[in-house]
């Protein structure tokens, strides 16, 4: 069993601020939208085969 005082404290990984379980696993709304804009955006890719191209399109 583990105490509050010894559980590590768990980071919004946009600002490293501690976290809010209301916006887990962000601090906060502002937060939580800058990571999806990340997405929309392709500022995140994820790894993978490379794509062939269709020289018809």
């Amino acid at each position: 069993m583990t105490t509050d005082a010894t559980r590590p404290v768990r980071r919004c990984p946009i600002c490293r601020k501690p976290r809010v379980e209301a916006h887990a696993p962000f601090c906060s709304t502002r937060c939580r939208d800058r990571d999806l804009l990340q997405w929309l955006d392709e500022g995140y890719a994820l790894p993978g085969l490379p794509v062939e191209v269709d020289p018809e399109d």
